[in-house]
C-alpha cells in the first residue's frame, strides 16, 4: 500500500476514460460535455481555431434506460479536403487556443499521423489524412483538448479498450476491425485489449489517438475521489448503453516523497542466446514491470552470466515470475518483499516545430523552483528522424524549451 510521508499536499485533478464500449472523438466529446463542459464555453475555445463551415451541437440523449449526451458536429457543406501532417498542425499553431490545447492536440495529430504513415509504408510528410482530416475529426480532436483544458485536468487513465470484429468502410477501402491504423496505435503504447462479439467499431482511429497520446497509463480505475460522471453516446445504437464513460475527481498529490510496497525478482543466466534477453525485457514491461536491468557477473567456475532483476508490483509478482520461467532457461530464481521510495512526478509537454515533446519532471526534496526532469526518449528519437538533427540537440532542445516556460 502506498504511504504518503509529507503533510504537504495539492489538489489532482483526474479523469478516467471508461471505454466499456469503445470511444471514438464523437464520444470523447459528448462524454466530456456530460462531465460538465458548457456546450457555450467549448464553442467559444474552438472559436479561436479559425475553422469555418460547421456547427457543433449536444443533445441528450437515452439508451437502454441510460442517460447521456451526444455530440454532433454538423458540416455546413460536404467537407472534401484531404489534409496532410503539416496543413493540421499549421490550422492549430496559427490559432489563439491556449498553449496546452495547442500542444495536446498536434500531440494527438502527430501520433495519428505516424500510425497511419506505419501502416501504409510511407514518410509521415506524405501522409493524407481522409476521415480524420475532415472537419467533424479536428473539432472532436481539438474539441477533446479544449474540454479536458476547460475541466483543469492533470492526470487521465484509461480503461481497456475493447476490439469489435467485422468490416469498416474507409477512404481505401473495406478494412478489417480494429482498424489497422487502430491497432498500430495501440501497439505502439501497449495499450491492453479485450475482445468483443460486437460487429461494429468500437474503437476508431480518432478515439485511439487521444487516449494513447494524453493517457498517462491504462489499465484498472485508480483510487481517487470521483466528483462526476458523464456519458458520451456513440453514433451507433445497438440497443444497449453504447457509451463512453468518464470518472472526473480528484486526489492529494505529495510535494515530497511516495513509499510502495514491491517484490524484487532476480535469477542468473549463463546458457541462454543472448538474442533472447530483448525480447524478454520487452515482454516483462508489457506485463507490467516496473523496471528490469540486466547485470554481467561471473559465475561458479568462472563463467560469464547475466543476472536479471525485475521490480514487481504485488499483484503482478505471480505473473512475472511465471513468465521469466516460462520464457528463460533458469531453474529457479529468487524473490523478495522490497519497498519503493519515489518522487512525486508530472508529464507536460513543449512544443518544437518538428513536433511535441514530453517532459517528466519532479520537484527536488519539496523544493518547488528546483525540479528534476528529463524528455521522453521515444519523443526526442521522432524528432530527430525527423529533423535530421543529432539526439542531443533534440534533448538540448527541448530541456531549453522546458526551463524558458517554466
Amino acid at each position: 500500500m502506498m504511504s504518503n510521508n509529507s503533510n504537504t499536499e495539492r489538489v489532482q485533478r483526474i479523469i478516467y476514460f471508461d471505454c466499456y464500449s469503445g470511444i471514438s472523438g464523437d464520444m470523447a466529446l459528448g462524454a466530456l460535455l456530460d462531465t460538465g463542459v458548457k456546450l457555450e464555453d467549448l464553442k467559444e475555445l474552438l472559436g479561436c481555431l479559425k475553422l469555418d463551415g460547421y456547427q457543433l451541437e449536444a443533445e441528450e440523449i437515452r439508451r437502454g434506460g441510460l442517460a447521456g449526451t451526444r455530440a454532433m458536429v454538423k458540416l455546413d457543406e460536404k467537407d472534401p479536403a484531404a489534409r496532410h501532417l503539416s496543413d493540421i498542425l499549421a490550422l492549430i499553431d496559427n490559432s489563439d487556443l491556449p498553449l496546452p490545447v495547442r500542444e495536446n492536440s498536434s500531440a494527438v495529430f502527430n501520433c495519428l499521423a505516424e500510425a497511419e504513415a506505419a501502416v501504409h509504408g510511407i514518410p509521415i510528410n506524405k501522409v493524407h489524412f481522409h476521415e480524420v482530416g475532415a472537419v467533424d475529426a479536428i473539432v472532436d480532436i481539438v474539441g477533446t483538448a479544449a474540454a479536458l483544458y476547460l475541466l483543469q485536468v492533470d492526470s487521465i487513465y484509461c480503461s481497456p479498450l475493447p476490439a469489435g470484429r467485422g468490416e469498416v468502410q474507409s477512404a481505401h477501402g473495406k478494412l478489417p476491425l480494429p482498424a489497422p491504423a487502430t491497432l498500430e496505435l495501440l501497439a505502439k503504447r501497449r495499450v491492453p485489449i479485450k475482445g468483443s462479439d460486437v460487429d461494429f467499431e468500437l474503437v476508431t482511429p480518432t478515439g485511439a489517438a487521444i487516449v494513447t497520446t494524453l493517457a498517462d497509463s491504462f489499465g484498472s480505475l485508480p483510487e481517487f475521489n470521483i466528483e462526476k460522471v458523464g456519458y458520451g453516446a456513440g453514433s451507433i445504437d445497438p440497443g444497449y448503453p453504447n457509451y463512453l464513460r468518464i470518472l472526473l475527481g480528484f486526489s492529494a498529490l505529495s510535494q515530497t516523497l511516495y513509499e510502495e510496497e514491491a517484490v524484487l525478482i532476480e535469477t542468473n543466466i549463463d546458457d541462454q542466446n543472448p538474442e533472447y534477453f530483448s525480447y524478454l525485457m520487452e515482454e516483462l514491461f508489457s506485463a507490467g514491470a516496473f523496471d528490469v536491468c540486466y547485470t554481467p557477473i561471473q559465475m561458479k567456475k568462472n563463467r560469464p552470466a547475466i543476472q536479471l532483476t525485475v521490480l514487481s508490483p504485488l499483484e503482478k509478482a505471480k505473473q512475472l515470475k511465471d513468465l521469466i520461467l516460462y520464457e528463460t532457461s533458469t531453474l529457479g530464481l529468487r524473490y523478495s518483499a522490497v519497498r519503493k521510495l519515489m518522487r512525486p512526478r508530472e508529464t507536460s509537454t513543449v512544443q518544437t516545430e518538428w513536433g511535441p515533446i514530453r517532459i517528466k519532471s519532479s520537484p527536488a526534496s519539496g523544493q518547488e523552483t528546483l525540479l528534476h526532469f528529463a524528455p521522453e526518449y521515444e519523443d526526442c528519437r521522432n524528432i530527430a528522424r525527423i529533423s535530421g538533427l543529432p539526439l542531443k540537440e533534440i534533448y538540448r532542445r527541448a530541456e531549453l524549451l522546458f526551463r524558458n516556460q517554466r
